[in-house]
């Protein structure tokens, strides 16, 4: 039997998906909670059998809902972005984005593709590095737009998120055990010695320095090698890792906010394309990370 999806439908139900509740998702799709009540009973009935479980908090995915939610994430999406295109002029000259390497290819890589496809004769560049090169190159005009953290002084920047750092081991060793503590850590002395280091020391934590590394990727591996525990952000732990939490005797060491800045002066329109392709991508990621359990 085939089975006809119409879009509207679809998007009403990732609406009521990410937002958990039916209020919400009417003010999202704008329209009133009846007709998007409405709307999922179709659903329902054309795919036969229910999506939505009611709770006191809420509703949640069943398991016929989960199995449509990826897809219809899809579909909307690739909707939203064929409308884009229609609607936006082309532009071209160059966009130089600096980003952490985190956050390269489960945030970059989304916003890239979906600015390509509206604009694919502008010149990107990108630079990964450490947020305080960023900003440098962001005063010396080098970059248009930088995506770095913030952990101290914060400033007016757009926040995209709060991503605060926390240390990391395997899920295959107990790292965390070892007395003296072996730690990974970047070779950049300042933010490790001010709030990495300190974090152990305030604990009274003996620790060895077993590894240092320029890049987060490289944190990675100590860790999922089983040679070291490593601060990373709380959203780039690897699979096959976990963090450690006030249970272990660890705890955050950081409250890092992700933070987009511009360069000074008047920007073209590549420039906010691109910045608006990037919060859309970091939207993206946190929509599916907080969604109600089931969805």
């Amino acid at each position: 039997m085939t089975i006809h999806l119409d879009s509207d439908l679809l998007r009403t139900f990732v609406a009521v998906a990410e937002a958990g509740n039916f209020t919400k998702a009417a003010d999202q799709v704008s329209r009133t909670q009846s007709a998007v009540s409405m709307q999922i009973k179709r659903l329902e009935d054309m795919v036969g059998d229910m999506l939505f479980e009611r709770g006191p908090r809420g509703v949640s995915l069943t398991r016929k809902g989960r199995e449509l939610i990826t897809n219809a994430r899809r579909i909307v999406a690739l909707l939203n972005e064929t409308a884009a295109s229609l609607k936006a002029a082309p532009l071209d000259g160059p966009v130089r984005i600096g980003i952490p390497e985190e956050y390269g290819h489960s945030i970059l890589s989304r916003a890239l593709e979906v600015f390509a496809k509206v604009h694919p004769r502008v010149e990107i560049t990108v630079k990964y590095a450490h947020s305080a090169s960023q900003i440098a190159a962001l005063e010396a005009g080098e970059l248009d737009l930088a995506v770095i953290f913030e952990w101290q002084d914060y400033s007016d920047g757009e926040v995209l998120m709060r991503d605060p750092t926390v240390w990391v081991t395997s899920n295959l060793h107990s790292l965390h055990e070892e007395t003296p503590l072996p730690v990974a850590l970047y070779n950049r002395a300042g933010w490790c010695k001010d709030f990495a280091i300190k974090s152990l020391e305030e604990r009274g934590m003996a620790y060895r320095v077993a590894y240092t590394s320029d890049t987060t990727g490289g944190l990675k591996l100590a860790v999922a090698s089983g040679l070291a525990i490593a601060p990373m952000s709380r959203s780039n732990i690897p699979s096959g890792c976990r963090e450690l939490t006030a249970q272990d005797g660890f705890g955050e060491i950081d409250a890092s906010n992700v933070v987009l800045h511009r360069a000074p002066g008047p920007a073209n329109e590549a420039v906010e394309s691109m910045a608006k392709a990037i919060r859309d991508a970091f939207f993206s990621r946190l929509t599916v990370t907080v969604a109600p359990p089931g969805a």
